[in-house]
């Protein structure tokens, strides 16, 4: 089966994104359009957590998109976020982004240096005296025994959901692959499209728990990532498309 139009359920990446090049390259039409899309609880909902922001003296943020939902729900709330309160953030890119809410000052701003989860544990456990509060989906894929493992004590609060965007049966069959990102997204083309088949379409997947959940619907998987070859899925389609034209 020829390649020509390519579903890539992520927001469109910048200009050098290693994306464009398979345009380029292949020939190929990309169309970049998620599936899900996220959405804050209400303040109703959280509540029913029992969880009291003011009482926590530090907030745990691994994406911008946490960023963005602790603010937005604190101030729902009404949950006042005291000048002491100290910032933990998986990457210095999330750390320069809490600039849009709060006046950024070293000292109560740190950050991993290697956006792994386990560095940011270990830059915590030197604050260990501070109460940790973390924003996290309804649904997510951090690996939370990181903290046990550090000893740092870190409380979870749902804060947001992911849920399914709309897209049309017919646009989800227009397409000759579809490149899924989580296990929501799986659940998206189904939701969108009840009666899907899959046929000659290829799938590409990315990371373990994708591939979990199309393999629980019985989807073939014809793309993998990341992989110790292709780390990521442009190159994982690189791979794809160049051995098709071999």
């Amino acid at each position: 089966m020829e390649i020509k139009n390519i579903l890539v359920s992520q927001p469109k990446p910048a200009e050098r994104s290693q994306y464009w090049d398979l345009e380029k390259n292949f020939g190929v039409t990309l169309t970049f359009k998620p599936v899900i899309r996220v959405e804050v609880l209400s303040a109703k909902e959280f509540r029913q957590q029992k969880i009291f922001v003011p009482d926590y003296s530090a907030v745990v943020l691994t994406s911008r998109t946490a960023v963005d939902h602790f603010f937005t729900l604190c101030e729902e709330l009404r949950a006042p976020i005291t000048e002491d309160m100290q910032y933990f953030c998986l990457s210095e890119t999330i750390a320069l982004y809490l600039q849009k809410y709060i006046t950024y000052r070293k000292r109560k701003v740190h950050f991993s240096k290697t956006g792994v989860l386990s560095d940011l544990a270990l830059v915590m456990k030197k604050h260990n005296s501070e109460k940790f509060i973390m924003p996290v989906a309804d649904v997510h894929k951090e690996d939370l025994s990181i903290f046990t493992k550090a000893k740092v004590n870190v409380t979870t609060a749902v804060m947001y959901r992911t849920v399914s965007a709309e897209i049309s049966p017919e646009e989800i069959e227009s397409y000759d692959m579809l490149c899924l990102f989580t296990p929501t997204g799986i659940t998206s083309i189904y939701e969108n499209h009840p009666a899907y088949e899959q046929g000659d379409q290829k799938i590409a997947v990315f990371g373990p728990s994708t591939l979990a959940a199309a393999q629980e619907r019985g989807l073939r998987v014809d793309i993998e990532a990341p992989t110790m070859l292709c780390p990521s899925m442009p190159m994982a389609l690189h791979k794809y498309l160049m051995d098709l034209s071999d």
